[in-house]
C-alpha cells in the first residue's frame, strides 16, 4: 500500500497512471464521487491489484470466492463497489464481464480485531459499506434507570444487529449511563452500585434480551463515575462478566484515556485500569478527544497522547486484551478561538475533504501530531481551521497499536463509511 499526497496541477487520472491502476480503481478506493476536482494535500491510498478475476455466466460471489479459496468478506472488502448500492442489494450481484479484485500487491502486518460504533439510525447503505471490516459492531446505547430497569435502545436495533449477522459481523449490546437528555448521568450508575437487587434486575434483563436479539456480548461505556466507587464500578463489571460468561457473551469496558494511575479528573478516577482489566475481557481505550468540540482548535488525536495512553495501559492491562480507539471524525473551528464561543462543528473524514474542496483549501499535515487540518475563509470572511483524519493519520495509529501488540481497534463512530479507514486497516492487516 501506497499513501499519495497530491501535488500542485496533478490531476487523479495522471496519479492512477502513475502508479500503474486505472482511474476506476484509485476512486473507488478512495470513495471519490468528482473525478475532476483534487486537493491539494489529499492523501490518497493507492492500492495494486495482484491478482483479479474476470466473471463469468452463471458464477456468484460464494463460487469465486471457493473458487479462490477466499472468502465472501474478503471480496466483499477488496471490490468496495459491491457494498455501495443505496438502497443496498439483497444479495450482492455480479454479472458477466466484470472485474474483481481477488488480492492486492500487500504484505499484512497480522492479523487484529476490527469494530465500530454505530447509532441505530445508521442508513442501511452506510452500514453494508463498513461490515465486511469489522468483526463488531456496537449498537450504541441501552441505558438504565437506577433501579436497574433496561433502557431499549432507540430506534429499533434489529435491521443493524440482521445486518451484521448476515455479513458475519457480531454485534455487541453498548450499555452506557446516557441519560435521556443525551447526558452521561452519574447518579444513576451511583444508585445502581448500591443496590444489588438493581444490579441483578439488569444483568438478568440483558441475559433474557441477548440471544432474543441476536447479540455477542456488551460493551460498558460507565463515563464520570464519582471516585469513590471505583472499586463498586469494577465490582459490576465482574458480576457482569461471571453472569455473562457461562452463556458465551464477551464483556468490554470503554476506558477513559488516562496516562497514568491516580490521574485527576471526573472522567478518570473512577476507571482503575488494573482492576476493569482483569474483570473484562476486552478494554477499549478511548484516545481520542485532546482536540474537542467546547476546546481550543488542534488535532482530535494526537499520536504522541495516544502513544502514551497505551504505554500507561500496557502497565496494567495484558496487551492482547487492549483495543485503540480511533476517531472517524474532526472538528471545524471559527477564528480566532475564544472560550464560550459556540461549539466546533463535527465533521466526518470525507466532510472536511468536501469543505477543502469547496473553498480551495490546501490540506496541511502536522508530523508532530501525525494528523492533517487545514485553514479556510468562509462567505461572511471568517476564518476557519479544520483537523481531521485520512489515510495518513490512520496508518500511524494502525501501525501503532501494531508495534505496541494491541489486540486491535475500534472505531468511533461508523456512522459514515471512511474507505481511506477502511482499505488502509485491509491493506496493513488480515481482517477475519
Amino acid at each position: 500500500m501506497i499513501i499519495h499526497t497530491v501535488l500542485p496541477g496533478e490531476t487523479y487520472f495522471a496519479i492512477a497512471a502513475r502508479y500503474g491502476i486505472s482511474l476506476s480503481l484509485l476512486l473507488q478506493t478512495n470513495g471519490i464521487s468528482d473525478p475532476d476536482s483534487p486537493i491539494i494535500g489529499q492523501a490518497l491510498v493507492i492500492l495494486k491489484p495482484a491478482l483479479t478475476h474476470i466473471v463469468t455466466r452463471g458464477e456468484t460471489l460464494q463460487s469465486v470466492a471457493l473458487r479462490y479459496q477466499t472468502t465472501l468478506r474478503t471480496l466483499l472488502r477488496n471490490n468496495p463497489v459491491l457494498t455501495a448500492s443505496d438502497p443496498p442489494q439483497k444479495e450482492f450481484t455480479i454479472f458477466p464481464g466484470q472485474q474483481l479484485v481477488i488480492s492486492y500487491e500487500t504484505t499484512p502486518l497480522g492479523d487484529v480485531r476490527s469494530g465500530g460504533y454505530v447509532y441505530p439510525f445508521i442508513s442501511p447503505s452506510d452500514l453494508d459499506q463498513s461490515l465486511p471490516y469489522l468483526n463488531d459492531l456496537y449498537l450504541f446505547t441501552y441505558g438504565f434507570k437506577a433501579d436497574g430497569t433496561l433502557i431499549p435502545i432507540t430506534p429499533d436495533d434489529t435491521p443493524s444487529v440482521n445486518a451484521a449477522e448476515k455479513l458475519g459481523t457480531s454485534p455487541i449490546l453498548v450499555l452506557s449511563t446516557l441519560g435521556e437528555d443525551g447526558l452521561f448521568d452519574s447518579g444513576r450508575a451511583s444508585a445502581l452500585f448500591s443496590d444489588p437487587a438493581a444490579e441483578d434486575r439488569l444483568i438478568s434483563s440483558l441475559l433474557a434480551l441477548m440471544p432474543q436479539k441476536g447479540y455477542r456480548g456488551v460493551d460498558v461505556d460507565f463515563e464520570f463515575i464519582p471516585p469513590d466507587q471505583k472499586e463498586e464500578f469494577a465490582a459490576f463489571v465482574t458480576l457482569l462478566k461471571q453472569r455473562l460468561a457461562p452463556q458465551g457473551y464477551s464483556v468490554t469496558v470503554a476506558l477513559a484515556p488516562k496516562t497514568y494511575a491516580d490521574q485527576p479528573g471526573l472522567l478518570y478516577e473512577a476507571h482503575d485500569y488494573a482492576a476493569l482489566g482483569n474483570a473484562a475481557d476486552r478494554l477499549l481505550l478511548m484516545t481520542y478527544e485532546w482536540g474537542y468540540a467546547f476546546g481550543p482548535p488542534g488535532p482530535v488525536a494526537p499520536i504522541k497522547n495516544v502513544e502514551r495512553v497505551i504505554d500507561y495501559a500496557l502497565t496494567e492491562i495484558p496487551r492482547e486484551k487492549l483495543l485503540l480507539g480511533i476517531p472517524n471524525y474532526g472538528y471545524d473551528w471559527t477564528l480566532p478561538y475564544q472560550r464560550g464561543n459556540p461549539r466546533a462543528i463535527t465533521l466526518s473524514p470525507k466532510q472536511a475533504l468536501s469543505l477543502a474542496s469547496r473553498y480551495g483549501a490546501e490540506i496541511l499535515f502536522d508530523q508532530d501530531a501525525a494528523s492533517p487540518y487545514f485553514y479556510y475563509t468562509d462567505g461572511q470572511g471568517r476564518a476557519h481551521v479544520v483537523h481531521f483524519e485520512d489515510a495518513r493519520s490512520f496508518r500511524e495509529k494502525l501501525e501503532l497499536l501494531f508495534r505496541k501488540g494491541l489486540s486491535g481497534f475500534t472505531v468511533w463512530t461508523s456512522m459514515y463509511p471512511t474507505p481511506s479507514l477502511l482499505r488502509t486497516a485491509n491493506a496493513l492487516f488480515r481482517l477475519s
